[in-house]
């Protein structure tokens, strides 16, 4: 570690730490100076910060940390389509997926979505038959990303019924295939490598059921999202309807390539791009802006502070919006897949705690769950709020009215906590949280929450240190499963013994 990063990291470490009623107090223009708007083209999001233990000196010295960091270097390589991801020896270009980026690589993400485009409409227009339903199978980035985005946001007025099947058990594809007539549905098979030992059993195993069920060509439905197009086309895809996107776009970060062609199918192209257009606003903003006005690097800080110099080992995420309920799956792998690291981009080992446990759930069910923990509990978890103004429903306002209320009154709670003689009754307060409130949950502001999200997981990296880019961590249980079942390897005593319970032996 350089003389300017550990001068910045004691200056941090040296600082006072206020509780929050207290910094409320001293500096009436807090509310003003931790929260921000975000404009996008037809609406908006507020982010608040205010309830968290960042104050001017502690900013200042994260924008320090940054400066030593080179945050604006590593930035200005990230967008130029330079190698970032250094033990693979990859850029990391899903920005230019938005039309932000190196030029050359925009413009072959664009030739990419005008593929895909025709593609979506052919099928709308019904020039490939007759197709009501769509089972989309991939796993990790490949099934995250799409399932969160037609949750989000094809509830009503979906174009097309889309299931996005993961798990290798067998128990979830067999659930899309009791919803989907076979006669009408299509295949899509999301696989960076087209060799993903899940994916591809899920694939072989609809194509069985295709067949089964009377239809002479399965592998007319198919449609293969790949970076590995050669592989598709020997796995029997059509040529015309493979789909690629750049092998510099990784998994969890590929929601906006070919990958997102579920979605292109469950809302319709025009919605598909205003969904890019919405991140791009996050794209330029978080270019362009430095220091704290910038919100990524802003939310960075705050992660810095807890996770660092508080050492909390998890960060909570909850959504007090139903449509919204598959976004702490999400960011669990974003945040833990990109940052869960013990080694620095140069390969030496870290000197602190990186990503926090990411974990979460959906209000108001949660207050009944796990709150008790956050407001009494003996560990300090951070909380992030996410909520929009316009209800995503055509019930009495009080359902919304009510989902509000629950929302902010829980962060209020979390900060002034309430005194009793009778400690079991409690609370003893300066919990922090932060709060994201959108104006509405559409196609623009979804991909301006998931593109911020993005560079704050990025942000963070820098910070720390690390590479966001590589996942060796996920190879090792997937290579010992392999070995299971090409059989001959020997184990410990107590796998060998499931093995031999479960008749793998």
């Amino acid at each position: 570690m350089s003389e300017s990063i550990s001068t910045a990291w004691q200056a941090l470490a040296n600082l006072p730490k206020p509780r929050l009623a207290e910094l409320f107090a001293a500096d009436p223009a807090r509310l003003a100076k931790l929260s921000a708007r975000l404009e996008l083209p037809e609406d908006g999001m507020r982010f608040d910060w205010s309830k968290t233990h960042l104050d001017d000196a502690h900013i200042a010295a994260f924008e320090a940390l940054a400066e030593a960091m080179d945050f604006a270097g590593r930035r200005a390589a990230l967008f130029a389509g330079e190698i970032v991801n250094v033990t693979e020896g990859r850029a990391a270009e899903h920005t230019a997926q938005r039309g932000v980026g190196n030029a050359e690589s925009v413009a072959r993400a664009m030739g990419y979505h005008s593929r895909m485009a025709a593609i979506v409409e052919a099928i709308h227009r019904g020039a490939m038959g007759d197709v009501k339903h769509l089972i989309h199978v991939g796993i990790g980035g490949s099934a995250l990303g799409p399932a969160l985005a037609v949750d989000a946001l094809a509830r009503d007025g979906a174009m097309m019924d889309v299931h996005v099947v993961s798990n290798i058990d067998g128990c979830a594809l067999e659930a899309a295939f009791a919803a989907c007539d076979p006669a009408a549905t299509m295949l899509a098979v999301a696989s960076k490598t087209f060799t993903t030992i899940e994916t591809m059993t899920n694939a072989e195993s609809v194509l069985d059921w295709l067949r089964g069920s009377g239809v002479t060509d399965p592998y007319g439905r198919v449609v293969a999202l790949t970076a590995a197009p050669e592989k598709a086309i020997e796995w029997g895809v059509d040529e015309t309807r493979v789909l690629p996107f750049s092998e510099s776009v990784g998994g969890r970060y590929s929601l906006w390539s070919s990958i997102g062609f579920p979605i292109a199918i469950a809302l319709g192209w025009p919605d598909f791009a205003e969904l890019l257009e919405g991140a791009a606003t996050v794209d330029r903003h978080f270019l362009e802006t430095d220091g704290a006005a910038n919100l990524c690097l802003r939310a960075a800080f705050a992660d810095q502070y807890y996770t660092r110099l508080r050492r909390c080992q998890t960060r909570a995420v909850f959504a007090y919006d139903e449509r919204l309920a598959l976004l702490p799956d999400y960011l669990q792998q974003l945040e833990m897949e990109s940052n869960g690291k013990a080694v620095t981009a140069e390969g030496q080992p870290v000197d602190g705690p990186t990503a926090p446990i990411t974990w979460g759930g959906v209000g108001t069910d949660a207050q009944h769950a796990v709150f008790q923990l956050l407001h009494q509990g003996t560990n300090l978890v951070p909380v992030d709020f996410i909520a929009a103004i316009t209800p995503g429903d055509d019930l009495a306002p009080a359902h919304h009215r009510i989902l509000l209320s629950n929302c902010f009154a829980q962060g209020a709670a979390l900060m002034a906590g309430k005194p009793s003689e009778d400690l079991a009754r409690a609370y003893p307060g300066d919990r922090p949280s932060a709060t994201i409130l959108l104006d509405a949950l559409t196609p623009a502001s979804f991909g301006a929450l998931i593109a911020f999200h993005e560079h704050r997981t990025f942000a963070n990296a820098v910070l720390m240190g690390i590479n966001p880019f590589d996942q060796f961590g996920v190879e090792l249980g997937k290579a010992i499963a392999k070995q299971i079942e090409q059989g001959g390897a020997s184990f410990d005593p107590s796998t060998e013994a499931l093995l031999a319970q479960a008749g793998i032996a």
